[in-house]
């Protein structure tokens, strides 16, 4: 309580004052671009991804663009410790997204090597993941897929290097006749997704959908 009246929690973008939990205040939320992608329907995440591997649905919540209020809000989730910030991307995705009758049976996340784990303290899509979890129903597995070597960011990488790590990525268990919806933060060239797709398509009789906090346009 003290805390909250000395070091009160500010927006990201404008900095007043607002709630603790919330990363932007009103007057800056219309700024945030959501796509407004149709999950069974055609859009750009799911046009890359049947370049890569075959894959079922696809969403992206929010736009990754240049100086954008949506890249800041990413950013501060990934490298500013703010780690709550998950939780609302997922209550914002509940209200944007809908399943039907057609809920995956699984989610999983993309896993951070131990050693940026460790570094970060958190990974930045586990909150999410679990917020989630428990606004679907739907039950989640962190330790399905394990990162086996520790790599730069993809945004930092040639072509050459992606093609060679591969094989960064593998299952942990057996998982057969699941319908598996991957988590990652920000969609960019899709071999991230791709790697860890396979990982589980080649596990058993599987089916992937896709959804990303963020579509990198």
């Amino acid at each position: 309580m003290i805390l909250d009246i000395l070091f009160p929690n500010r927006c990201i973008q404008c900095n007043r004052i607002t709630d603790p939990e919330i990363p932007v205040c009103d007057l800056c939320f219309h700024q945030i671009h959501f796509t407004h992608y149709d999950y069974f329907g055609n859009n750009p995440v799911k046009e890359k991804c049947s370049l890569l591997f075959p894959i079922e649905n696809s969403f992206a919540l929010i736009q990754f663009e240049e100086e954008s209020l949506s890249r800041k809000i990413i950013h501060h989730l990934k490298y500013q410790s703010r780690e709550k910030i998950g939780k609302i991307l997922a209550e914002w995705t509940a209200e944007r997204l809908d399943f039907g009758n057609t809920k995956p049976d699984l989610l999983v996340s993309v896993p951070l090597h131990p050693k940026k784990l460790r570094a970060r303290g958190y990974n930045q899509l586990h909150l999410f993941t679990e917020t989630l979890s428990d606004l679907y129903n739907i039950p989640f597995d962190h330790e399905l897929i394990r990162r086996n070597y520790y790599s730069k960011a993809q945004a930092l990488k040639n072509k050459r290097h992606r093609l060679e790590t591969a094989n960064t990525f593998s299952a942990t268990h057996p998982v057969s006749g699941k319908h598996i919806l991957l988590i990652d933060d920000v969609f960019t060239t899709g071999n991230t997704i791709s790697s860890v797709a396979w990982e589980i398509l080649n596990a058993g009789d599987n089916k992937v959908s896709v959804l990303v906090m963020a579509m990198d346009i």
